[in-house]
């Protein structure tokens, strides 16, 4: 008996769950089943690779390596027959993954343009954070996510789509402390500043804008831009807010003030991810393409809000 593409899929699975039960939930098998076909790919490999532990399982070194392969195998396969699918440009199924702080305001707008293109398109969307998307990337989950850069580039190729600026958002009477001159980002308080929680990217890309060099100096605990946006513009500091954001979040706080920094501003850059290996015959120009529209027109309407300049 050889190894099998389902012991691998088994295998991945336990090893991201770290429990039989769940693991055989994820993958649709009863637990007894994929116990067996684990220790069948354990016989076959002639090692041990996770420790059964009362409430769960550790992998071992054999099977942190084995992990890292299946993982790069199970990719290929999808490429395979990735390459079959998108044979006709973008068409049949496309799962796409989109950070948070981009996927309420930028989704609308994209997903109508994809599926206005092919009605018979299957979209499926995932909303994580930067490191769950690019390994759903690598994995081969995901067909493609937009993330803000940058990323690791071992494995991905970025395609770009837009520059998205930051803006100064508060309210009216904490702006008006810059009613004379237009703010440069370093020269914000620390103690002022209201960012997402931990893990969410752009926290990290706000401190790096305002040259901040840790977390502890700014107040880190809003779980979403939505919650940011009401907490500082009922007076609770300020918030660095990225263009996309402002048609949503305006209409949600209209006594959200807003305030352009001087200067080149300061922004994120955008870009559509996918694994170096996925065959493109034009599917990924395609979605690139549509999803750049989309932005570019919520951008328009953002700088209606607050003109650039302003």
């Amino acid at each position: 008996m050889k190894v099998t593409l389902r012991q691998l899929h088994y295998f991945v699975a336990l090893a991201d769950a770290a429990h039989f039960g769940r693991a055989a939930a994820r993958a649709n098998v009863s637990q007894p089943a994929l116990s067996l076909q684990i220790k069948e790919l354990e016989a076959q490999l002639g090692v041990d690779l996770v420790d059964r532990l009362p409430r769960g399982v550790r992998l071992t070194r054999a099977g942190q390596e084995v992990l890292t392969r299946a993982r790069r195998v199970l990719a290929e396969v999808d490429d395979l027959t990735q390459a079959i699918r998108w044979r006709d440009g973008l068409s049949g199924q496309l799962n796409l993954g989109v950070i948070p702080t981009v996927a309420p305001y930028l989704l609308p707008a994209a997903l109508s343009r994809i599926r206005a293109r092919d009605l018979s398109l299957e979209l499926r969307v995932r909303e994580a954070q930067t490191a769950q998307l690019v390994e759903g990337v690598r994995s081969g989950r995901l067909d493609a996510a937009i993330v803000a850069l940058p990323v690791p580039d071992d494995g991905l190729v970025a395609h770009p789509l837009v520059e998205d600026r930051f803006v100064l958002a508060g309210s009216e009477r904490r702006l008006a402390a810059y009613a004379d001159a237009l703010p440069d980002p370093a020269s914000l308080r620390a103690g002022e500043l209201l960012l997402l929680d931990e893990g969410h990217c752009l926290a990290d890309q706000a401190l790096e804008v305002c040259g901040l060099p840790g977390r502890g100096q700014v107040d880190l605990g809003a779980s979403s831009l939505a919650t940011l946006c009401g907490l500082v513009a009922a007076g609770f500091g300020l918030t660095l807010l990225p263009e996309l954001a402002l048609p949503v979040e305006r209409a949600a706080a209209p006594d959200l003030g807003l305030l352009r920094f001087a200067g080149t501003e300061p922004a994120r850059r955008l870009a559509l991810v996918r694994r170096d290996t996925s065959r493109d015959d034009g599917w990924v120009g395609d979605l690139t393409g549509l999803i750049e529209e989309a932005a570019q027109d919520v951008l328009s309407q953002a700088r209606q809000i607050c003109p650039p300049g302003a």
